[in-house]
């Protein structure tokens, strides 16, 4: 498998919701259509709810995984 190589990063880890996605939202904003942000986040609620909320927006979630202690989400912005 081809690793992904990320665009940009955003480290979210110290946001509760529903500021992960506000600040997610942002980033991918400033982005253009095909680059990939690298998102690291907690488990639990923001883990649960961020990648939903970024498909709604219309962006695709390339790969979610886990990086002690934390999670990394790859989001291609659409």
């Amino acid at each position: 498998m081809t690793e992904l190589k990320p665009d940009t990063s955003i480290d979210i880890t110290r946001e509760i919701c529903p500021m992960t996605f506000v600040k997610t939202k942002l980033k991918l904003e400033t982005m253009e259509t095909g680059q990939v942000l690298e998102v690291t986040l907690r488990e639990g609620e923001p883990l649960a709810n961020l990648p939903k909320s970024v498909e709604q927006e219309g962006h695709k979630i390339l790969d979610i995984h886990r990086e002690e202690p934390y999670y990394k989400v790859l989001i291609q912005r659409s």
